[in-house]
């Protein structure tokens, strides 16, 4: 081998080592850069939107999220809490959701993209309280006897149907408020946005 070739080649290990060693810095420096642009906790709380898989909810139960520091429930309705919802069209306050209280996409009967999952902002809308789940149909203790479940506020009484519809005579002024939402796949679900970029 002659001493051109052993140069020329030590060049080229030299410039390869060089390229590798460079290549690796450059994957070290950029996986910290690129984990700086996905939003953080704070970012989070202060609006950004979340995804979640809802792909384990089974009919009739319920999950909750966190979106702009308030819990957003997620609810895969089952089709006798479905079934409620066309009888209480009398006992609510705004059964047709004429209040700005959900995006137009959800301004319907089920107040939901899909019938059966609602996702609403788990917080009364008369002073703030979170309302808890009284799924139960019949009667249970502080609820009538013609309850069909839904959802009651222990702050002040205010109870509200599986669409987050309020019922009238009671202190809260409006329906549970549902977020913009979208669909990603079948099962998963972003909220906080919508097509319209809301």
């Amino acid at each position: 081998m002659s001493n051109e070739c052993k140069v020329d080649c030590g060049r080229r290990r030299l410039i390869v080592a060089t390229a590798a060693v460079g290549g690796a810095g450059a994957v070290g420096a950029l996986v910290p850069f690129l984990s700086s642009l996905l939003p953080s906790e704070r970012a989070k709380a202060a609006g950004a939107p979340v995804e979640v898989d809802i792909s384990k909810l089974e009919p009739g139960q319920m999950m909750t999220v966190e979106w702009r520091g308030k819990p957003v429930w997620i609810i895969n309705r089952n089709k006798e809490m479905l079934d409620t919802l066309p009888k209480l069209n009398d006992a609510v306050a705004d059964p047709k959701s004429d209040k700005k209280m959900q995006p137009e996409y959800c301004k319907n009967e089920t107040r939901s993209i899909k019938p059966e999952v609602l996702i609403a902002v788990g917080i009364c809308t008369h002073l703030g309280c979170s309302p808890t789940s009284k799924f139960k149909a019949g009667a249970e203790e502080g609820m009538e006897a013609s309850w069909l479940g839904g959802f009651l506020c222990p702050c002040h009484g205010s109870t509200f149907d599986f669409a987050g519809r309020v019922y009238k005579s009671k202190p809260a002024p409006d329906n549970l408020e549902i977020p913009p939402h979208m669909y990603l796949t079948d099962t998963r679900i972003l909220i906080g946005e919508d097509k319209k970029g809301a």
